[in-house]
């Protein structure tokens, strides 16, 4: 087995909190992987970082809640979560720490970690350039090295004199320019002269919570509209299948020509002709896919007032942000009815010049984020491997 100097193999910490960041987290571990075969990796991880060689202390579930209430709700759990993992790094010191996005729990993880020496890698930007700004300086005190992935951030971090990286999205290498939206058909034996809508409501229970039945009930005024409408949902956990399902039958959903997907937005997406997307980084996949869309979100009440209040853009979602300007739309918490989103899905369906300028939109947003990103990633968290690095 390859060593470092201290005479044991090299050791990584990496903490992942949700699917997208699972996502992030094994694609970097496949890159260091190749540079150092016999590292070790271990965290949180979720099902792709754990494919990729990464061992989990403790599901990556527990991390997936979003909103300061529903934060809250969980706050002793997660808390205890963060309280035995810092014991557990401190006890069994790594080389290095990963934290791939989580900011909420990571930072306070890394500033421990960095306060004892140990050098904390942040992947992934939390939006200040949306939303709270002050986080820059805590993000400075905690984490020595952050791997940004949108061209406008590290401008907002070299300011305020935060060693940063760009690094572009992992997805935008993986996603190939021209979907083959027939060749998926075919392979999901679906027609291929059908008008399909993807729905994704989100990948957190939580998020169901608020989603589901918003999502049923457009899909069934849109198909009131157009009975010949199918949709697509691709759901990530058996949990988020079961509510959903839940939701479907209580609401009567059953007459739609609906098919659950465990899992596979990427195909979901491919195949449809637009989708109704739920804020977040499914927004991006779609985008990169080339896909019209319309988003939504909605939370409590009380998260949604205190969001807005530290709001710094008028938007919400990414492909938007990267453009700089509404080019999709957004219908979120009071605006985010089922009347409003069958309606804005309906028109965006009808008009097919828009459909074209959203999906040149995307194609550049596509190049810009098309970096060679967990290359790009691996790089610099090699520069605080020198050992490895050396040898490599």
């Amino acid at each position: 087995m390859q060593q470092n100097v201290s005479g044991r193999g090299v050791r990584i910490g990496i903490v992942a909190g949700e699917a997208s960041g699972d996502l992030l987290g094994s694609h970097l571990i496949a890159a260091l992987r190749k540079r150092m075969p016999n590292a070790e990796f271990v965290g949180i991880a979720g099902p792709k970082m754990q494919s990729a060689g990464a061992q989990t202390l403790f599901p990556m579930e527990k991390l997936a809640v979003r909103g300061y209430l529903e934060v809250l709700r969980h706050f002793r759990e997660i808390h205890a979560i963060r309280r035995k993992l810092k014991r557990y790094f401190l006890q069994n010191p790594p080389d290095l720490f990963i934290g791939v996005d989580a900011p909420d729990f990571n930072l306070g993880l890394e500033k421990t970690l960095k306060t004892h020496g140990i050098p904390t890698i942040h992947y992934v930007s939390p939006s200040v350039w949306a939303w709270r700004r002050e986080r820059v300086k805590k993000i400075a005190n905690s984490v020595t090295h952050l791997l940004a992935l949108f061209p406008f951030e590290p401008k907002i971090y070299q300011d305020a004199g935060v060693p940063v990286s760009y690094v572009g999205h992992p997805m935008a290498d993986v996603i190939p320019d021209h979907p083959d939206r027939g060749a998926m058909r075919t392979q999901l034996k679906l027609p291929q002269e059908a008008v399909i809508i993807a729905l994704l409501p989100g990948s957190r229970q939580s998020e169901l919570h608020y989603m589901a039945e918003l999502f049923i009930r457009t899909a069934q005024l849109i198909a009131v509209a157009q009975p010949d409408i199918r949709f697509l949902v691709p759901l990530v956990s058996r949990e988020t299948r079961d509510y959903f399902e839940s939701a479907l039958h209580r609401l009567g959903g059953e007459a739609l020509q609906l098919k659950i997907l465990f899992g596979h937005a990427h195909d979901a997406l491919t195949a449809a002709n637009l989708a109704l997307v739920a804020s977040g980084t499914a927004t991006l996949e779609t985008a990169l896919l080339k896909r019209p869309m319309v988003i939504t979100y909605k939370l409590s009440k009380f998260s949604a007032f205190l969001m807005r209040r530290k709001a710094y853009l008028p938007y919400v979602g990414l492909p938007n942000v990267m453009a700089g300007r509404f080019i999709v739309p957004e219908l979120l918490q009071e605006d985010a009815t089922p009347e409003n989103l069958a309606q804005a899905m309906l028109n965006l369906l009808q008009d097919k010049q828009v459909q074209a300028g959203l999906q040149a939109e995307f194609s550049s947003i596509h190049q810009q984020l098309r970096q060679n990103t967990a290359e790009r990633a691996c790089e610099a968290v090699m520069r605080y491997l020198p050992d490895w690095a050396a040898k490599t």
